[in-house]
């Protein structure tokens, strides 16, 4: 399996010129860029909020980075330290050197960045394929997770028509007169349409060649194995999954978990809907801040 990087040199600059200019636009302040060593290369992570606690830890989607959270810095940051993570494999500043090749590298991977600095407790929140590794991690790494907030987790349906539909769609909106956009976000379901500072982050990725595994569904015994505390939130208009069959199905193998279904929102729920995402984490987060289950 080959490794995830950009076709050129010219593609590579030309994406850090857009992703650059996106943190000085996008981002609270300065960012506090720190380079982790790993097994799979080095990992771009930025920290910040408070100095002290229990950090939550961001895990983008697939195809995006840790601009995806800057809506969410402020509100996290009042109460708790934060790591923004750009996965390793994908269009951002982590530089990967070894394939990934599943769930248990992923989950590797994950835990020797919340080693390298030095997190024994965290909460993480994962969007879509962020959800899928964090999954991962608690079924082959667990102790380290206080709590996971999975944001329409990949993992409980293979993507189909309906999902590369909804993907294309949301790329061709972009491409729309800004005025439209707006009627256009609301009828795809698609909220980072109306961002256009990380629209314009898409064609720039479009050179980086991702070697990434599928996020393949979970079987009934994975998700037996998670015992962490944790808030799924599925979008009532995802593209991805049905979502009242995953709540169903979470109920039987999770019965533990707190399940929300998410009316109007779509896959892009973190984008969709920011402020009602950032009230359901610190909320679920301010219960759960504690020691990792045993």
């Amino acid at each position: 399996m080959k490794i995830g990087e950009f076709t050129n040199d010219a593609a590579r600059a030309r994406f850090f010129d857009v992703y650059t200019s996106a943190f000085e636009r996008l981002w609270p302040g300065p960012p506090a860029a720190v380079d982790v060593p790993t097994t799979f290369g080095r990992t771009r992570v930025y920290r910040a909020g408070r100095a002290r606690g229990s950090p939550v830890v961001l895990l983008p989607g697939a195809g995006g980075n840790a601009l995806m959270w800057h809506r969410y810095i402020r509100p996290l940051g009042e109460s708790h330290p934060l790591i923004a993570v750009d996965t390793i494999g994908e269009a951002g500043a982590s530089v990967q050197r070894a394939p990934v090749r599943d769930g248990r590298d992923g989950a590797l991977w994950l835990d020797e960045v919340l080693a390298a600095l030095e997190v024994a407790c965290a909460h993480v929140v994962g969007c879509s394929y962020g959800g899928w590794l964090a999954v991962n991690h608690e079924i082959y790494r667990p102790g380290r997770i206080a709590t996971l907030v999975l944001l329409d987790p990949a993992g409980f349906a293979l993507p189909g028509p309906r999902f590369y539909a909804w993907a294309v769609a949301g790329g061709l909106a972009g491409l729309a007169p800004r005025a439209m956009r707006p009627r256009l976000a609301r009828l795809v379901a698609n909220g980072t349409i109306l961002e256009p500072e990380i629209m314009r982050l898409i064609p720039a990725a479009a050179r980086y060649r991702r070697r990434l595994p599928d996020a393949l569904v979970f079987s009934d015994d994975d998700l037996r194995a998670v015992r962490t505390r944790s808030l799924f939130l599925l979008a009532g208009r995802s593209a991805l999954h049905r979502s009242r069959r995953v709540a169903e199905r979470l109920a039987g193998v999770l019965p533990g978990a707190q399940v929300e279904i998410v009316p109007g929102a779509g896959h892009a729920l973190p984008m969709d809907l920011p402020d009602l995402v950032a009230e359901r984490v610190l909320r679920f987060v301010a219960a759960g801040d504690g020691p990792p289950a045993g």
